[in-house]
């Protein structure tokens, strides 16, 4: 997967899946741009790319605004011309509630971010696609896209919608060369993770992590550079004809006919 001469806008990057693949596309040639809320995250994430030689820069913004949104985009733009590979990746994980005592408010920061940040992404990058006449966008969805997962009602709402964007946007897009694809993480080792594990078990996170592990055929959690190769290959002329599809990551987690939120 060879991404030399090509740019890659990335959201959430200050995180651990937006983080590697951040480093997976620099590695393989490309120019980055990272964004995130958090700008210390997101400004470590280029500083570490930079180290590695690469060109990279950082915007801080808020997914959920459309002013934000169109200046992250244009900053890309003017610092490197066009915009190949979208990982489309920003998203929080929400409280663990059930459906009847599920906070209003959280309810609706979790669409705005998972949801409406992800339709505001492909809003105001599509057109730079469009004018240049390829692109390659990745949602990140989950595996709570496919399937319920207890007392995540926002999650599991915003991701399920998600995958339907993912299939509307290819099914508009295709005609344009440009494909539009979603990724599916089940548990991946990261702080998303972590806060779940803690919100289960606020006593004992550790054995939310072990009970879950040992839930999945292959007795692990995902790394974050198993979910960035992924959204690689869906960005790269490898994957030149699919388009609305998704893959999952969660070590044959939901063949079993398990499920859980993902990073």
């Amino acid at each position: 997967m060879d991404f030399t001469s090509k740019v890659a806008l990335i959201t959430g990057g200050g995180g651990g899946i937006g983080r590697a693949t951040a480093l997976g596309f620099a590695l393989r040639g490309a120019r980055v741009m990272v964004v995130d809320a958090d700008t210390t995250q997101g400004q470590a994430t280029a500083d570490i790319l930079t180290q590695r030689g690469a060109a990279a820069a950082f915007v801080q913004a808020d997914v959920t605004q459309a002013g934000s949104v169109a200046e992250y985009v244009r900053k890309a733009v003017s610092l490197y011309g066009r915009i190949d590979c979208f990982f489309n990746n920003a998203g929080i994980e929400g409280s663990v509630t059930p459906t009847q005592d599920y906070d209003d408010s959280m309810f609706d920061r979790v669409i705005a971010v998972n949801l409406k940040g992800v339709f505001l992404g492909m809003k105001h990058v599509i057109p730079v696609m469009l004018s240049q006449g390829s692109g390659a966008i990745c949602n990140t969805a989950s595996v709570a896209g496919l399937f319920g997962s207890p007392g995540m009602s926002a999650y599991v709402a915003s991701k399920h919608a998600v995958m339907g964007m993912t299939k509307v946007a290819a099914s508009e897009l295709a005609a344009g060369n440009i494909r539009v694809n979603a990724v599916c993480p089940g548990p991946v080792e990261t702080r998303m993770m972590r806060s779940l594990e803690a919100q289960r078990n606020p006593g004992d996170p550790e054995a939310v992590h072990r009970a879950t592990a040992a839930g999945m055929p292959s007795g692990r959690y995902t790394q974050p550079e198993e979910i960035a190769n992924a959204v690689m290959y869906l960005c790269s002329d490898l994957a030149g004809n699919m388009t609305g599809s998704q893959i999952i990551v969660d070590g044959g987690r939901s063949g079993g006919g398990g499920v859980g939120p993902r990073r």
